[in-house]
């Protein structure tokens, strides 16, 4: 589907602003995740919007003229978030990266949605300060793209998500009215909370322009490295026990030997051919009493090796494996590729048996699963490679990927514990959350955007068959 976007010459923007050029399409016509898929569709238009009232009148034009926007940052996303499924505007956040206030006293900071959360934390360090919830693509991904999907990170068991780190947001609806929500206090029940509203939303509700995000404290003393098990079910039932304890860990994630398999190709990192915990410790006081009680917990559950570390070099060396697995498993057979990365998340309980039900699956199908990810809040992440030449190879893969979710879910669990539902996951919203709070969540977005003008195509299962849905 085309539009008309001639209007947008019409506007008080820069010529530097806007762009029909075809190569500056196609840039915006896919994410990470959607990269080489035959569902990329290019927008007619890219916009460069350098500030708040930019981004008000490009929507107010956008709703005039019955032309869809769809917000784009970094395009690190895995779920087509930013991919415009209807064509029209892709609305390219990047310019807006300045930090407006800094207010280290409050540990607070102001920010623009294009700033990437590397930078945040760069410009925070010399107070000792940090944003705790900071995802493991926190150095090529936008505070913007973050607050989208809610995203989360490696310090999720002790810190938390996103919205537990954002006070307040700056937002335009798609009317091109600018709202402001939450407070800088640190709590508020003033009315309806509108910030956690907007984060995870997609860029599905409004555009965020402005966000105020909560910092900590860097803790004094931070501990780390990594432990060996003979067994896969060994090493999550150590998780399982250590979470259920309540040892006060920072991180705490797992690889299983395939995963350690593709570090080492990509990153020839020496790790063992073995499944492994990757540990980090924070504390400003008492935390070799944590490491201890974690080191007691694991050996009883037979851990080979429990090898801790407070050397940086060696820290960093560790957990760039960790970092960069979604690299490795595209690097790690030219024949195959990922066709789904999967972020199912379950009760700590549940953790083990859908681990263990994820690899019994590959061995069924005949497809490879590697298995990582954030352990302590029973977040797995998976990948299903499959030879994209084998139509018979792709559909396995895809029966797995499925069959994941759906386990998931069946234990209480969510489709997607950061990356959003999006494109990707539309199939699976109903079946997590019933038909009821899905119209729900349709009535909201038919109360704020009843021209169905922001990220059309996503979320919801009606979008399928590629028809935007308008209020009647």
């Amino acid at each position: 589907m085309t539009h008309d976007c001639a209007f947008l010459t019409d506007l008080a923007l820069a010529d530097d602003q806007v762009s029909f050029d075809e190569g500056r399409r196609d840039s915006h016509a896919a994410d990470w995740g959607t990269e080489g898929s035959p569902d990329r569709t290019l927008p007619d238009a890219v916009v460069w919007p350098e500030s708040t009232d930019d981004v008000s009148t490009v929507l107010a034009a956008a709703t005039d003229h019955g032309v869809p926007v769809t917000p784009y940052a970094a395009g690190t996303g895995l779920e087509g978030g930013s991919l415009p499924a209807h064509g029209g505007i892709s609305l390219d956040l990047t310019r807006m990266d300045d930090v407006y206030e800094y207010r280290p006293e409050d540990f607070q900071i102001d920010v623009g949605p294009g700033i990437i959360g590397s930078d945040v934390e760069g410009y925070v360090a010399d107070d000792g300060l940090f944003f705790p919830p900071l995802p493991s693509s926190g150095d090529i991904s936008t505070i913007g793209g973050m607050i989208a999907t809610d995203a989360s990170g490696m310090q999720t068991v002790k810190y938390g998500e996103i919205h537990d780190w954002v006070l307040g947001l700056e937002a335009v609806l798609a009317d091109g009215t600018v709202i402001e929500t939450g407070s800088r206090a640190i709590k508020t029940s003033s009315g309806y909370n509108l910030t956690d509203l907007l984060v995870g939303s997609e860029g599905t509700l409004a555009v965020v322009t402005r966000a105020t995000l909560q910092l900590a404290g860097r803790p004094e003393q931070i501990r780390g490295g990594r432990a060996i098990f003979d067994s896969l079910d060994d090493a999550t039932a150590a998780i399982q026990e250590a979470i259920r304890t309540e040892v006060d860990v920072a991180r705490i994630e797992l690889l299983d030997s395939l995963s350690a398999r593709m570090a080492n190709a990509y990153l020839d990192t020496g790790l063992p051919d073995a499944p492994m915990v990757f540990l980090e410790f924070h504390a400003n006081h008492g935390v070799e009493e944590e490491v201890d009680l974690c080191r007691a917990i694991f050996e009883a559950h037979g851990v080979e090796r429990f090898e801790l570390s407070d050397d940086e070099r060696e820290m960093e060396a560790l957990w760039r494996a960790r970092r960069e697995l979604a690299y490795a498993t595209r690097q790690w057979d030219p024949d195959l590729e990922p066709q789904h990365p999967g972020d199912v998340t379950v009760p700590i309980s549940a953790y083990g048996d859908v681990v263990r039900e994820a690899k019994r699956l590959g061995e069924e199908y005949d497809v490879l699963v590697p298995c990582f990810g954030h352990a302590g809040d029973g977040n797995v992440h998976y990948s299903v490679l499959a030879d994209p030449e084998d139509p018979d190879h792709v559909e396995r893969a895809h029966t797995v990927y499925r069959e994941i979710v759906d386990l998931a879910i069946d234990h209480g669990g969510t489709a997607t514990g950061e990356h959003g539902i999006a494109l990707g996951k539309r199939k699976f919203l109903e079946r997590e959350h019933g038909s009821g709070a899905v119209d729900a969540m349709r009535a909201v977005k038919r109360a704020l955007d009843p021209t169905d003008t922001l990220n059309p195509g996503k979320l919801f299962p009606e979008t399928l068959e590629g028809e935007r849905v308008r209020e009647e």
